[in-house]
C-alpha cells in the first residue's frame, strides 16, 4: 500500500511539473515574478510606519492589484527593517502597479501627513526582483 502511494505521489508530481514546464515554454502561462522589499525603519518610530503600512498602504496597494505574499520584521544590533515579498503575473505588472500606487493622490497625502507627524519613517530601501528557478521546491 506504502508502495502504490508513492508511486502515485511520484507520478501526480511529475505529471504536474511536465504542465508547468509546458505551459512555461509554449508561452500560455509563464511562472510568477517576486519581489523582495526591505525598507529600513526606525525604533522611535517604528509604529507609526507599522500603522500607516496597515491601515493605509495595503488598503491603497489593494486598488492595484498587489498581492501580498508575507510580511516580516528583521531587527539587528544595528537596525530594524520592515520586509514584505509580493507576487506579480510579470514584471510589466509590476512596474505600472508600483506606477499607479506612487501617483495615487491619497497616498502622497497620506504620505505628507504622516511625514509631518511623526518625521521620516523610512531610511533605505532595498527592492529585489526574484525569477524562480526550475529547481525550486516551491
Amino acid at each position: 500500500m506504502k508502495l502504490l502511494l508513492l508511486t502515485l505521489l511520484l507520478i501526480t508530481t511529475s505529471v504536474v511539473k511536465c504542465q508547468n514546464a509546458t505551459a512555461v515554454s509554449d508561452g500560455s502561462k509563464a511562472a510568477p515574478v517576486y519581489e523582495l522589499r526591505i525598507y529600513e525603519i526606525f525604533e522611535n518610530n517604528k509604529k507609526g510606519f507599522h500603522d500607516r503600512f496597515r491601515n493605509n498602504a495595503m488598503e491603497i496597494m489593494k486598488k492595484y492589484n498587489f498581492k501580498i505574499s508575507s510580511i516580516w520584521e528583521s531587527k539587528s544590533d544595528k537596525k530594524t527593517e520592515f520586509v514584505y515579498l509580493l507576487e506579480w503575473t510579470d514584471e510589466a505588472t509590476m512596474k505600472k502597479a508600483w506606477e499607479q500606487f506612487r501617483a495615487d493622490k491619497e497616498w502622497i497625502e497620506i504620505k505628507k501627513q504622516t511625514s509631518t507627524k511623526f518625521g521620516d519613517l523610512i531610511g533605505n530601501i532595498e527592492d529585489r526582483v526574484l525569477t524562480k528557478m526550475d529547481y525550486s521546491p516551491y
